[in-house]
């Protein structure tokens, strides 16, 4: 009889780098996410449609939560804690209460992720040079090259 080994990856500490952009401010915008745990890293980017900068930085924050509670789980993501890496301090600042939201387009936004919240344990939201948050600035860059390219029809 074999033994199966089964391997967990551990969920208890999750690490989110996230970016949103858009090139004109308003103009076409992305998200770049990446997450990381259990030794595992997970790379995402999208398109948002047309959209300003504080926008995009956050869609970038609700996209991640959203793929977090996908990749994990609902039960682990509430004993989870969670890291957010950003390189947009107003945005991390008004998640942490620290400024208030004075854009109304950016209220219900922020509402979406206050709501997410409740199904997570820890979560963080950390300001990090754009120096520090190359790699999902890289991805929502991306995104929007792509969309930039001609497309035949």
């Amino acid at each position: 009889m074999k033994c199966m080994k089964q391997t967990l990856f551990d969920t208890s500490k999750i690490t989110v780098h996230c970016d949103g952009g858009s090139r004109g401010n308003p103009g076409p915008a992305a998200v770049g996410v990446v997450i990381e745990y259990g030794g595992m890293k997970k790379k995402y980017c999208e398109t948002i449609g047309y959209t300003t900068n504080n926008v995009a930085e956050y869609k970038a924050v609700i996209f991640a939560l959203k793929k977090v509670k996908q990749l994990v789980g609902k039960a682990k993501t509430k004993a989870a804690e969670i890291n957010f890496y950003m390189d947009s301090e107003l945005v991390v600042k008004q998640l942490n209460a620290e400024y208030k939201i004075e854009e109304p387009n950016l209220q219900p936004l922020f509402m979406e992720v206050w709501n997410l919240k409740f199904d997570f344990g820890t979560l963080r939201f950390n300001y990090v040079p754009r120096e520090k948050n190359r790699e999902a600035d890289a991805l929502a860059n991306k995104a929007m090259d792509a969309e930039d390219r001609p497309r035949n029809i």
